[in-house]
């Protein structure tokens, strides 16, 4: 009977997962929270714990990030990517995914990505290189670019005092392994995916659109188009990197935190507190409108990331701590003897949840509990980019819309779409060369 209870009680959470996913946008954390009511009320479940501390972390970073929006500042870093990419036009495959990765990692966040991707695909265009190439990998690139970065949300829940924050796995711990393992792993991406599909001009999808004159090579002229922008965008963009540095540096070195009752004081308050007042030395040095900040896209998918953690995040500890000792004595001796093998479910629920940070929240406290190693966990961080696999993420999505020449596609059977190859190398390789470096300087 206790199995069977356990079994409806996963498939509610599976649902209300699904269906979440399902609707998007902030969905996955009003049906999670849905799934929280049916197991508190119908089963009798303990209310999980809620991840209150992610929460605020994403509040403050978006909020800053929000604010170098309105202040021009990310057109002002897209301005200058573009430079950089348009100076070797002829290496995009390569030079593409590095800027990409850059972008987000200083950004915190993936979709800022979607001011690179046209740039990107016009680019290659124009070189007669085929854009799938160049596109795809960066598109992965993005995604990781958030499993290392100091001010994302996925990072901040891996240091959250009660996961791996508690066993002293801090921000400089993170990028030591997770910021040369993600770049040796799109180098070999990249190296891979400039052999892959056939050139350009022999492509049957972009010989048909040239055909039907949906593309007009001949008639086409190279244009390096700059957008007005504020003149004090430069400004709010170095106060960002302020920030970013602040937060390397405290979190790096513990003696530089204020002291309270002979701790030094608690990540999770330095990010908040130094973000949100970067947010606002943001506001004054670039003369931007604050009302304006929470009308941009980043604000907007910030908050949807917020509330899918709350939702998501609070079921999944309410349905684990609810049933913790039967799970645990299913399934702790796997674990226990091949806990690399946790990367799995990491990956599996980063598909359903659409979110690094959710996934990190959910699934961590698991893996500390069924006796997974936290240097472990950390080397698997890169799993939870694991929603490239089906080819619905915005960035996915955003990429084929803009490649024009049809390279970058869905196939015909969903799964075998252009960022699979790209996805699998770089999860795989970064795994690899995260477990080398753990073992080397950890």
């Amino acid at each position: 009977m206790e199995t069977l209870l356990i079994i409806l009680q996963l498939l509610v959470v599976m649902a209300m997962i699904f269906i979440g996913a399902k609707v998007g946008s902030i969905g996955l954390g009003i049906y999670g929270m849905v799934g929280v009511f049916i197991l508190v009320f119908c089963f009798g479940l303990e209310p999980g714990v809620v991840p209150v501390d992610v929460m605020l972390i994403i509040v403050s970073v978006i909020t800053a990030s929000a604010a170098l929006q309105a202040a021009g500042g990310l057109d002002y870093m897209v301005q200058i990517a573009a430079k950089i990419l348009r100076r070797n036009p002829s290496r995009i495959t390569f030079y593409a995914p590095f800027v990409t990765w850059l972008f987000c990692f200083l950004a915190g966040t993936a979709h800022t990505c979607y001011a690179l991707l046209p740039i990107i695909s016009e680019i290659a265009y124009k070189e007669k290189v085929r854009p799938e190439r160049p596109l795809s990998v960066a598109t992965i690139a993005a995604s990781l670019g958030i499993t290392g970065s100091p001010v994302s949300a996925a990072t901040a829940a891996v240091i959250s005092q009660s996961l791996l924050g508690g066993a002293g796995i801090g921000i400089k711990e993170i990028m030591i392994i997770t910021v040369p393992a993600s770049l040796i792993a799109i180098f070999v991406a990249a190296l891979v995916q400039n052999f892959v599909g056939k050139p350009l001009e022999q492509d049957p999808e972009y010989q048909r659109r040239v055909s039907e004159g949906l593309i007009n090579p001949e008639a086409e002229a190279t244009k390096d188009e700059e957008t007005e922008r504020n003149p004090r965008a430069k400004w709010a963009v170095l106060a960002f990197l302020l920030g970013v540095v602040l937060v390397v540096l405290f979190g790096s070195i513990p003696a530089m935190r204020p002291q309270f009752h002979g701790e030094a004081m608690n990540m999770n308050y330095i990010i908040e507190v130094t973000m949100m007042s970067i947010a606002a030395l943001i506001l004054l040095v670039g003369k931007a409108d604050v009302r304006e900040a929470v009308k941009g896209n980043v604000f907007a998918s910030g908050m949807s990331a917020m509330v899918s953690i709350f939702g998501v995040a609070w079921m999944g500890s309410t349905f684990f701590l609810g049933n913790q000792e039967v799970i645990m004595g299913s399934v702790a001796g796997v674990f226990t003897s091949w806990p690399i093998l946790f990367g799995i479910p990491l990956f599996l629920m980063s598909i359903m949840l659409f979110s690094q940070a959710a996934t990190v929240k959910t699934l961590y406290p698991v893996g500390l509990a069924l006796g997974v190693p936290p240097h472990i966990l950390l080397v698997l961080f890169p799993t939870v980019n694991g929603y490239f696999f089906l080819p619905n993420y915005p960035t996915e999505v955003a990429a084929i819309g803009f490649d024009r020449t049809g390279t970058t596609h869905i196939g015909k059977y969903v799964i075998n779409h252009s960022f699979q190859l790209a996805g699998f190398i770089t999860t795989f390789v970064s795994i690899g060369v995260g477990y080398l470096l753990t073992l080397l300087l950890l």
